[in-house]
């Protein structure tokens, strides 16, 4: 995201991305969920940055928290610190229930009792579950050794689990419609901002590549059909970041409750995920052989934003949303559909 859009501080931001920093530098090649990091997450407040600060969080906002997502994504660093803090924190605190200790992730249930392709279940000490009882939705904070859980990875290694748990045995407040609507537009919000932190990425190593890779006597940038498939690429990924910023700071400033804002979220979730392609495409294009190799890092970000972009609802699902609304609105209201 950008520090000047969302005026965050920037002494905040390079801490931010010296913890990652320091971490990668030590940990090339890191695995699963690091203990000793999160513990480190938390003992500098990130950990819960947006919590209130009553219930142990740091009590800063979704600017903040989109900074913090970015420098975890720009240093291919996997950590839960969306659905621990914007998710099944944000949602505990929204129901009135503790929020504060062991690490958390968040599923709804569908009707066979069931959540697919949940994030880090099996490396989380509890699960906050959304389930529907009697017509209504429910919410509960559960151990999740109570619960049967699968594990499963996306394409970049990161837990995405199957949970299953017998209804008949849950309990919770309920909470209205509003508020899964919210936790479903914060879950897709939260992925196209790392997405937008991959695309950056990688086109900061597909120019520093270019510029410096001597092919025939001049380095690669001075090829025009290298050139043309740089511009591409940045062109794509600035169009998904200022989708993303659009969407952010529409739900900020509307209390996650705009009147468009769905509209915003899908049209952000559509155009990074579109861009996702082109990007991954180009740059290894860009970069050849090397751009396929284990030691480069290239592939760090170009599967994790492919992999990213299909989660909590997939690109046919959000370019669906878009075209809904449009037709909606008709030719005398698109307009103001994409400006109100």
């Amino acid at each position: 995201m950008s520090a000047s859009m969302t005026e965050v501080d920037p002494d905040l931001i390079d801490m931010m991305d010296a913890v990652f920093a320091e971490y990668r530098e030590a940990t090339p090649s890191p695995t699963g969920l690091d203990s000793a990091l999160w513990q480190q997450l938390h003992e500098l407040g990130l950990a819960r940055l947006t919590g209130p600060e009553v219930s142990g969080g740091s009590g800063a906002g979704w600017y903040e928290a989109a900074e913090l997502l970015t420098a975890a994504a720009r240093h291919g660093v996997r950590v839960p610190l969306a659905e621990h803090d914007l998710l099944a924190g944000w949602l505990l605190d929204a129901t009135g229930l503790p929020s504060a200790g062991d690490i958390r992730t968040v599923c709804m249930l569908d009707e066979h009792a069931t959540a697919r392709g949940v994030p880090w279940a099996a490396s989380a000490a509890r699960i906050v579950v959304v389930f529907e009882a009697g017509g209504e939705y429910r919410v509960t904070d559960l151990d999740a050794e109570k619960l049967t859980v699968t594990p499963g990875f996306n394409a970049i290694g990161e837990p995405r689990d199957g949970v299953t748990a017998d209804v008949s045995t849950l309990d919770g407040p309920s909470v209205p419609a509003t508020v899964v609507t919210q936790l479903r537009l914060k879950a897709a919000l939260v992925r196209s901002i790392q997405v937008c932190a991959a695309l950056d990425r990688i086109v900061q190593l597909s120019v520093e590549h270019a510029t410096s890779r001597i092919q025939f006597g001049r380095a690669l940038s001075r090829f025009q059909a290298v050139q043309h498939l740089i511009a591409d690429l940045a062109a794509e990924a600035a169009l998904a970041r200022a989708a993303t910023e659009a969407a952010l700071t529409s739900a900020v400033s509307t209390g996650w409750s705009g009147e468009n804002l769905e509209f915003r979220v899908a049209a952000a979730r559509s155009c990074a995920g579109h861009a996702a392609a082109v990007v991954a495409r180009n740059a290894h294009q860009v970069h050849g052989a090397i751009g396929t190799t284990a030691e480069h890092r290239l592939h760090e970000f170009t599967r994790a934003a492919l992999a990213w972009r299909c989660e909590f609802g997939s690109i046919r699902y959000w370019d669906q949303r878009v075209t809904d609304a449009a037709l909606t609105a008709g030719a005398a209201g698109t307009w103001g559909l994409i400006t109100g």
